[in-house]
């Protein structure tokens, strides 16, 4: 049975805007409230105590990323051309490579498989599935499974990269924009990704990162060219990599803004998890995001 489809526990609407989320509850408060015959999601009495974390602080004290920065700014930017150069095929190219980037690549490869270890497989599949996640744009396994490893340990409170307790726009895409440099990166990746970083396979999708999306972009400007020309070659270019990029990103990353503001709760977990159907329908099933952080490896 579907998780998603579990009702046998407690549901709870949340009302909030993104700007005017409250603070998580702690677990001795949640089980006072239990003993009391409280709702469990009732806020805390001093709900921005602890917000911005000092994670958020640090991260914008150490100044801006700029190599990622300029990296998102520029596609979204190069995404912006795709009304201009619309075709049937750059569509199909897109959703076609939208399903391999991100339910293949995010969430079969780096989410269960790098993350959670929800399976096993061989060594081959494991590097070609770490290379289909670098495929979103999202950042190398070795990154992404860090960041989101160090979520679930603090999910929702300090030490959570992105928060909405920090605000809406943080935890959907601002987080990124901020530098988390030097040795303390270098301490980020000890701390959450041990078993990668020592994986020579890991450390070669690393970096092939960047280059992948360079041939990636070669071979769909070469196969529209074939197919007819100028026009086409660009509309394979910008709908198969720079629009399908900006999709699958902002999907991923509705999951640690939307899915933690808006929807229902199955579980009652430590932070503020949320199970959001329109999440779920583009995200291949990740916005059942309460289960999700209920059972990690399911």
């Amino acid at each position: 049975m579907s998780l998603a489809n579990d009702t046998a526990a407690k549901r709870s609407p949340l009302n909030v805007s993104l700007s005017t989320v409250l603070s998580p509850p702690q677990k001795r408060a949640a089980k006072r409230r239990r003993a009391a015959g409280q709702k469990t999601n009732s806020q805390p009495a001093d709900p921005q105590s602890e917000w911005p974390s000092q994670t958020k602080q640090k991260r914008m004290a150490a100044g801006y990323d700029w190599p990622i920065v300029l990296w998102l700014v520029g596609v979204h930017v190069a995404a912006l051309a795709a009304p201009f150069v619309f075709s049937w095929q750059g569509l199909v190219t897109l959703l076609v490579l939208h399903w391999f980037a991100g339910c293949i690549g995010v969430t079969l490869g780096y989410h269960r498989l790098l993350t959670h270890s929800s399976f096993r497989t061989y060594k081959p599949v494991r590097f070609l599935l770490a290379l289909a996640g670098g495929f979103s744009g999202e950042g190398s396994a070795i990154d992404w499974v860090a960041n989101h490893r160090k979520h679930h340990a603090h999910s929702d409170h300090d030490g959570d990269p992105h928060s909405p307790h920090d605000g809406g726009w943080w935890s959907h895409a601002f987080w990124l924009a901020w530098l988390l440099g030097g040795k303390e990166k270098e301490e980020h990746l000890n701390r959450w990704v041990p078993d990668l970083a020592k994986d020579r396979s890991m450390r070669i999708a690393h970096l092939l990162f960047l280059p992948t999306h360079f041939v990636t972009g070669l071979l769909l400007f070469g196969a529209g060219y074939w197919m007819g020309g100028w026009y086409m070659a660009t509309s394979l270019l910008v709908w198969g990599l720079f629009l399908r990029m900006v999709t699958v990103l902002h999907a991923t990353w509705f999951v640690n803004s939307a899915s933690h503001i808006w929807g229902y709760r199955n579980y009652e977990t430590t932070d503020d998890s949320r199970n959001n159907w329109w999440v779920a329908l583009i995200t291949y099933g990740e916005g059942w995001h309460n289960n999700h952080h209920a059972y990690p490896r399911m």
